[in-house]
């Protein structure tokens, strides 16, 4: 097995780090392989913000309701990012262009892409990682935070630098689950076939150091789904409000 498939076999969230500064040239290399990130359409309708100031950091920790966000060596903020195509295109042709759901939906896949692989990039070098999905608590309030121009939206962040926590492999669902072939992955009982997962996760949780919680995965989903939030509710309207016409 090499190296790198041995990494992301054994990846991990980490969420504790080293006071140990991400040195300028490795960091300059995670961005080069941003750049070289697949692109829908060669658009390159995604892009980054790294965040320095304390400030800022502390109020995206807020939206976030993760203190440890405020701390971590490095973040970055990902964007859908049409704005540079309007403003090139509204030049071009005279009249500003009309930027939809394909569009939008085309910048989110290459912030996933970018996120990801940036991601990778990191671990090889024997760093840890943490995605910050959770920026989109209030993402109006990001927006207004980090002074977004039209059509550019944040949708994920990203944390990194040397670990200071080795945490238990989260155990995952049989993939016969997820992966079918030439259709999907039908299951006759699919609480019955995620019995022996629910005690698996139910373990894990006993046994972990930090931050303790004895739960089944079916548990946890059926939880998730009943609480509805009115912020994530409403990212679609925040979405319109940066100027993205989703609507035909």
């Amino acid at each position: 097995m090499n190296h790198m498939i041995n990494k992301q076999l054994n990846h991990r969230t980490i969420r504790f780090f080293k006071e140990q500064a991400v040195p300028a040239d490795l960091l300059e290399q995670f961005i080069q392989v941003a750049q070289r990130t697949a692109t829908s359409n060669n658009l390159q309708s995604s892009s980054m913000i790294r965040i320095t100031d304390p400030n800022l950091r502390q109020q995206i920790a807020e939206i976030s309701m993760q203190p440890y966000l405020a701390t971590v060596p490095e973040l970055f903020i990902f964007l859908v990012d049409q704005y540079r195509n309007d403003q090139i295109a509204t030049t071009k042709n005279g009249h500003a262009p009309m930027i939809g759901m394909n569009l939008f939906f085309q910048g989110a896949a290459d912030v996933y892409l970018t996120a990801q692989n940036m991601a990778t990039a990191i671990e090889s070098a024997d760093l840890g990682t943490v995605f910050f999905g959770s920026i989109l608590n209030d993402s109006e309030r990001l927006v207004d935070v980090l002074n977004l121009p039209p059509y550019t939206f944040p949708l994920l962040g990203l944390g990194f630098g040397y670990p200071d926590d080795q945490p238990e492999l989260k155990p995952r669902m049989a993939m016969n689950l997820r992966v079918g072939e030439n259709s999907y992955p039908m299951t006759d009982d699919l609480l019955a076939d995620l019995a022996d997962f629910d005690e698996e996760m139910t373990t894990y949780y006993d046994s972990r150091q930090k931050n303790k919680r004895s739960d089944t995965f079916t548990n946890q989903v059926a939880q998730k789904l009943a609480i509805p939030h009115e912020k994530r509710d409403a990212i679609m309207q925040v979405i319109e409000q940066q100027g993205f016409q989703l609507k035909p």
